[in-house]
């Protein structure tokens, strides 16, 4: 199990301002050509866009643990796990844009994101992933890999017929599988009360033979802490875990989501709510005033090259649309 040392944490702490920095330049993008009257098929980012704002404790803290040889499969609310993971940046955002640079040759979008070079995939369908990646476990099971797999979804889907089938599956065999729920407590609009009859999804492993572990306070070193027990079970061939990690979702389920399904207090409560810890660092010592701003500042201008990357690149020909698929 890899140690909490300052660099690990500079890590998590540069990647979380990437990954904010991103999101926050994708909002403002998406809603470029689409006001004064929103429409979901115009603009430079037609489609929907749900950001990764607040969540991204819940990557950086798992994600230090793994390599490229480690899989991952998200839902919907991909970027902040992507960066995490090592995706490739600049592919990654033209493939957001619909450009033919990106990893998909602009196909998938900002829900299908897909990069082989480190095992990443995303869908936008609810719990579409957690099949394939307790696949890739197997895989590696059966290989005599080293490696794990990770499936990331939302408190919401934790409710799907997937959720329980595979963890019945990975109980039995003994998968080098996590299953992680970011608890971000609104699936869409519905709040988790009302849709899940237990209050922690962390409780529901024992009906699988698993350990189930809660981590409240979307805190980047407590996830660290908690992802590094479940990584060093599934390497070392005792199976798999489900890490339920609370979390804010600090933006609405998709832009233009104007969270009218929350009260004011929830909404400042969730405002004023911001896990990228950078005075803790400072005031532990960890990193300087000067330091922080200068590592900020690399991350923005790796953002911004990959943005003009983007924006610079060609869109795919007409005719690639029938390239890729199976007669």
């Amino acid at each position: 199990m890899h140690e909490l040392t300052a660099e690990r944490r500079i890590w998590m702490y540069r990647t979380m301002v990437k990954s904010r920095a991103v999101d926050d330049r994708l909002n403002s993008l998406y809603l470029d050509g689409k006001t004064p009257i929103f429409d979901f098929r115009a603009g430079i980012l037609p489609g929907e866009l749900h950001p990764s704002n607040g969540q991204e404790p819940c990557a950086v803290g798992v994600c230090a643990h793994l390599g490229p040889d480690d899989s991952i499969t998200t839902g919907h609310r991909p970027h902040h796990v992507a960066i995490a993971k090592g995706v490739d940046l600049k592919r990654m955002v033209a493939e957001i844009l619909g450009r033919a640079t990106g990893l998909s040759g602009g196909r998938g979008g900002h829900m299908h994101i897909y990069d082989k070079a480190v095992n990443f995939g995303s869908s936008g369908i609810i719990a579409e992933g957690i099949g394939p990646a307790a696949g890739m476990a197997f895989a590696a099971k059966f290989r005599g890999r080293q490696s794990v797999a990770i499936a990331y979804i939302g408190e919401g889907a934790a409710n799907a017929g997937a959720f329980h089938e595979v963890l019945n599956l990975a109980g039995i065999y003994k998968l080098p599988f996590i299953l992680v729920v970011e608890d971000n407590a609104w699936a869409v609009s519905v709040p988790k009360s009302y849709s899940t009859s237990v209050p922690r999804n962390s409780d529901r492993a024992a009906g699988y033979g698993i350990p189930g572990e809660y981590v409240s306070g979307n805190d980047p070193d407590l996830i660290f802490a908690a992802a590094g027990r479940a990584v060093e079970r599934a390497r070392g061939g005792e199976g798999s875990t489900l890490l339920e990690l609370q979390t804010t979702r600090l933006k609405g389920h998709f832009v233009p989501d104007a969270l009218a399904y929350m009260s004011a207090d929830e909404r400042k409560a969730m405002v004023d709510m911001n896990p990228i810890y950078r005075d803790r660092l400072t005031a532990e010592g960890v990193l300087t005033n000067q330091e922080a701003q200068s590592l900020e500042a690399e991350a923005l201008a790796e953002v911004e090259a990959a943005f003009e990357y983007a924006m610079h690149s060609r869109f795919p020909n007409p005719e690639a649309a029938f390239d890729c698929v199976y007669a």
